[in-house]
């Protein structure tokens, strides 16, 4: 494609771009799930930036709250903390998560997935952190978002998988939903869409509201199910030829 076409896209973009995020999906996940709660709610964010999406949780949610995150980046996790929420400096992909076994109700991952190569170790200790009934609220680019398949179309990389940024992961809608729920861990209660290039917010919400494989980004309602074993387990029943992390001695 034209380089002017393709950066007068990317300026488009940045006009809506904060849409990408889903903040309003995620907090009202995660707000109806803590009202299920009856003991005081704990719910943790990977890679949780400033705090926004924890923030917004508390806020909507009006009754105390115990709000912890996973961060490596120095500036986001002094700005959480100021926010009062526990914070620790954490690699999400070789670390096993400071939180105990079966004591969370709520885990975030909000655009960070796309960021790691271990999901099967990250989505182990997801399981392993998280009570039975549980909610996972995941939120990640869609690869085919409208103006990804205008990309392919016209010959040019995915703009969320850029080779030269910060992506090392792809989604599509099926085939995450197929690995969320692979050996009965994890069950997807549903999926929405946020924001779709290179239509303006009043016309991409409702075409996202009925097409969500459409938008720029997925939101994914999963819950944790009550079986026993680690999800990293599905790796010693299919050969991926790739040396994925599992927290297990070779």
């Amino acid at each position: 494609m034209n380089p002017w076409l393709r950066e007068r896209l990317l300026e488009f973009s940045h006009l809506t771009g904060q849409l990408n995020y889903g903040r309003d999906i995620v907090r009202d996940w995660a707000v109806a799930h803590l009202a299920t709660v009856s003991s005081r709610p704990r719910v943790l964010d990977l890679g949780l930036g400033s705090g926004t999406d924890l923030l917004n949780i508390r806020s909507a949610f009006g009754k105390p709250v115990d709000l912890f995150g996973l961060e490596s980046h120095p500036p986001n996790i002094e700005a959480a903390r100021q926010n009062g929420i526990q914070t620790w400096d954490f690699d999400l992909e070789r670390g096993r998560f400071p939180v105990d076994e079966g004591t969370l109700d709520v885990v975030v991952a909000n655009q960070i997935l796309e960021h790691t190569k271990e999901l099967f170790w990250i989505f182990s200790e997801v399981f392993r952190v998280l009570k039975p009934g549980g909610a996972f609220i995941i939120g990640v680019p869609n690869l085919a978002s409208l103006h990804n398949r205008a990309a392919l179309l016209l010959g040019m990389q995915p703009f969320s998988m850029e080779i030269l940024g910060p992506h090392v992961r792809g989604f599509v809608r099926g085939s995450f939903v197929e690995f969320i729920e692979r050996d009965g861990y994890f069950k997807v209660l549903g999926v929405r869409g946020s924001n779709c290039y290179p239509l303006p917010p009043f016309l991409s919400k409702p075409v996202v509201r009925l097409f969500p494989g459409v938008a720029v980004g997925n939101f994914y309602s999963v819950r944790r199910q009550d079986r026993p074993g680690r999800f990293a387990d599905i790796l010693k029943t299919v050969f991926l030829e790739t040396n994925f992390y599992t927290g297990e001695s070779a």
